[in-house]
């Protein structure tokens, strides 16, 4: 057996990249596993017919970023048959958010595409072997968790009650919702799950999954179509790799906005003291965040050059002229490490939820062209088969003497969250799951007013921005699950308090 840590969204999970290591996977099996438990047991928060993102650093090589993001869809449309299909929604969920759901929102999905290729290329199991796991847990049922049963609590009925399969499932008789803990069961996802074990990822792009999720979409006026699913490849990138103390973190790069960010946030740090987060790092923590995400919504979200504003951020971040302005919804995590070296994280989400689930797939579909505050395009995001926007930033750190897997869900706090984390743990060497607790802060740049979300037990510094103080570790801070291989020290492997997680560490 490989020995491996790992940190995720759920103890089944992390159960699953243990069963894997048994039968021999390494950490990208591990990892894979653990993702496709995941993807598929938090209904709400995410599903597989989403995106994500896999960096992986093997033992001997160089990193690499795999590329499973949503695309614009529309293959063959006429113009007069774009646009359509997708209807707004507001729901109260973190301050109150609004979103566009239904068939129009749904964007070509890209997260089974990473997982096959990550497999193919990285890991050492069969295919079938990193669906066993997923398919019994469902079959058998799995506990809704309290992150879907929060999120169920403002969704359930606005959004998730556009499917009566969906619905059903996630209420009782009595069209109450499921409380956290209870069953759930959701039919013909294992018989799905099963056949993509069996047939691989070529049924679902261009079998018969493929075929139930493109009539359902254009039924309802969606632009989903069968080229677009039959085109769509996952894509290996060259990752961003950005320097803190004697590691090196290799993130998300661009199309992806989410690692662009998070490196520019380490680079506008790299001078921070070494003794912890007094009230001066704080106010240097807070400017950087307040300058790279107004950067970000001046040049990034609406860039049709992504990778070149990148650049003008990154550079920005090195020379120091980043701060002189400032001087006066869903995500699912897997980290895992094993004892040759090798990390892997993976973020993946569905965006809010379409709400659709095609007939006899058990599949919620995605609403990534939905997401308003993130997609600023809409549904006209630009060319057919470009990639959407994203903050998903999944990160593996090699230092002299180990390697780190880490990431984070929570929307556009992933980058802050990983920021603090990055340097609290590299920088200022606290222990993994002190750094992981730590109190954070965000600047929140989402509304006519920039203000400064903040949790308690921090010195902050007096700034001109109005302060929003939790009284507690609040899930809206992100929900860091990291997992680290030291040569001398062994495995390791922390879940967030802020969220339900599951960590598995393989004894010595």
């Amino acid at each position: 057996m490989n020995r491996i840590a790992v940190a995720t969204t759920s103890q089944r999970a992390a159960d699953a990249a243990r069963e894997v290591a048994e039968a021999g996977g390494n950490a990208v099996d591990c990892a894979l596993a653990a993702a496709l438990v995941t993807i598929n047991t938090e209904p709400s928060v995410c599903a597989l017919a989403g995106s994500a993102f896999i960096t992986i650093w093997p033992a001997d090589g160089d990193p690499v970023t795999i590329d499973g993001n949503v695309a614009v869809p529309g293959s063959d449309l006429d113009e007069d048959e774009r646009g359509q299909g997708a209807v707004e929604v507001t729901i109260d969920y973190g301050g109150g958010i609004t979103t566009l759901v239904g068939t129009g929102a749904v964007a070509i999905p890209g997260t089974l595409a990473a997982i096959e290729h990550a497999s193919n290329k990285y890991g050492n199991v069969p295919w079938k072997t990193l669906f066993e796991p997923a398919i019994r847990a469902c079959r058998n049922g799995f506990p809704l968790s309290a992150a879907c049963r929060y999120y169920l609590g403002y969704s359930g009925d606005r959004i998730f009650n556009r499917s009566k399969v969906g619905y059903d499932v996630l209420h009782h008789a009595d069209g109450t919702l499921l409380d956290a803990g209870e069953r759930v069961i959701l039919p013909d996802l294992a018989d799905t799950l099963e056949t993509i074990a069996n047939d691989g990822a070529g049924v679902f792009y261009k079998g018969e999954i493929a075929d139930a999720i493109v009539d359902h979409c254009r039924r309802g006026n969606g632009m989903l179509t069968a080229a677009d699913m039959a085109d769509y490849q996952a894509v290996e990138r060259k990752p961003l790799l950005v320097d803190v103390g004697s590691w090196r973190i290799a993130s998300n790069p661009p199309p992806a906005v989410g690692g662009s960010v998070l490196a520019a946030m380490l680079l506008a740090c790299a001078d921070l003291p070494a003794s912890g987060w007094t009230s001066e790092a704080l106010e240097q923590l807070i400017t950087t965040q307040r300058a790279c995400l107004d950067f970000r919504r001046r040049n990034l979200d609406l860039a049709d050059d992504i990778g070149a504003a990148s650049k003008r951020l990154l550079e920005a971040a090195r020379n120091g002229h980043l701060l002189t302005r400032w001087t006066s919804a869903s995500t699912v995590q897997t980290s895992v490490v094993d004892d040759a070296g090798v990390g892997c994280a993976i973020t993946a989400s569905s965006g809010y939820g379409s709400g659709e689930m095609p007939e006899g797939t058990g599949l919620w579909l995605n609403n990534c062209l939905g997401e308003i505050e993130l997609n600023r395009r809409g549904l006209d995001a630009g060319p057919v088969g470009a990639r959407l926007p994203s903050n998903m930033a999944p990160s593996v750190a090699k230092g002299p003497d180990g390697v780190l897997a880490v990431g984070s869900p929570g929307a556009d706090r992933i980058t802050t969250a990983l920021q603090q984390f990055l340097l609290t743990y590299l920088q200022f060497r606290m222990p993994l799951r002190d750094a992981i607790a730590h109190p954070r802060v965000h600047v929140d740049t989402s509304g006519e007013v920039i203000k400064l979300m903040a949790e308690p037990g921090l010195d902050l510094p007096a700034l001109d921005l109005p302060l929003q103080q939790f009284n507690a570790l609040v899930m809206y801070f992100g929900g860091v699950s990291a997992a680290v291989f030291d040569r001398a020290s062994g495995l390791d492997a922390a879940a967030d308090p802020r969220r339900e997680g599951g960590v598995f560490v393989s004894d010595r």
